[in-house]
């Protein structure tokens, strides 16, 4: 058995922070991409793994570790003299942590009703309404969440909320950068704190709310600097964001930039 066994989603958030954490680590991993439509993750095998019934799920060993935010923290526990992505004052790791519950309480789950609303909508309205409920009962960590969305999406005041939510997140991570000096968001260093926005912002961009930064030109900045790392590359393979995923999609954000131009 491999020692590192990923078990994941091309496009989901949490995923990627995994994957670019391998990847800067230098480990190589046995993936395995789970249908999330189809239900992988809720399958008995799987919740033997990860009983919440979502990805990712790491199994190291044979010991499965779960949570992006835990997963990240425990492979720099093991792994910390390669790539570090910890500081080494206390008072600095604490201020990252900060910075990662910040970023998991306000950014992270506000980026998923856009998400949801613009890529994964079409999916639910081709259900009947008995299939709709029966895959939101199915969800241990889902299930409020996708009956807020019903199959008619989410209303235009959860939208805006959300938005709100994001542009607040944009605001801190702007302070962040400005406080620090760049180019990341600790300083001259890359951490967990990083890692833990990246997709954030990667979906931002891909799903045409990149305006949100407009005034901010250091997370453009940022967003330059790590997709420059080798490890981005490996990790956004083709097929991890949404447009790339979802044609539909794709050519709303076309038709949006030929707009804009």
């Amino acid at each position: 058995m491999p020692e590192y066994v990923l078990y994941n989603a091309p496009q989901s958030t949490c995923s990627q922070r995994v994957r670019y954490t391998l990847h800067l680590k230098g480990k190589t991993f046995e993936e395995h991409q789970l249908d999330l439509f189809k239900g992988d993750q809720l399958k008995p095998e799987y919740l033997v793994i990860n009983p919440n019934g979502v990805v990712p799920a790491l199994v190291h060993n044979g010991m499965p570790v779960i949570d992006s935010a835990v997963i990240m923290e425990y492979l720099e526990d093991i792994l910390g003299d390669v790539a570090p992505l910890r500081p080494c004052d206390p008072l600095e790791v604490a201020r990252m942590r900060a910075m990662m519950r910040f970023i998991d309480e306000v950014p992270t789950p506000a980026v998923r009703v856009p998400s949801y609303n613009l890529a994964f909508l079409p999916h639910y309205q081709a259900m009947t309404e008995e299939e709709f409920l029966a895959v939101c009962e199915s969800k241990p960590l889902r299930r409020e969440f996708l009956l807020k969305m019903g199959r008619t999406g989410f209303p235009q005041a959860e939208m805006d909320e959300a938005i709100g939510r994001l542009k607040r997140g944009i605001d801190r991570l702007a302070h962040w950068l400005r406080e620090a000096g760049g180019p990341w968001l600790l300083g001259a260093e890359m951490t967990l704190a990083d890692i833990a926005v990246m997709p954030v912002i990667v979906r931002m961009d891909d799903i045409n709310l990149g305006h949100l930064w407009t005034d901010a030109p250091q997370i453009a900045c940022w967003l330059e600097n790590i997709r420059a790392t080798e490890a981005f590359g490996k990790t956004y393979y083709h097929g991890s964001l949404l447009t790339e995923k979802y044609p539909h999609l794709r050519a709303l954000k076309q038709t949006s930039t030929h707009v804009a131009a």
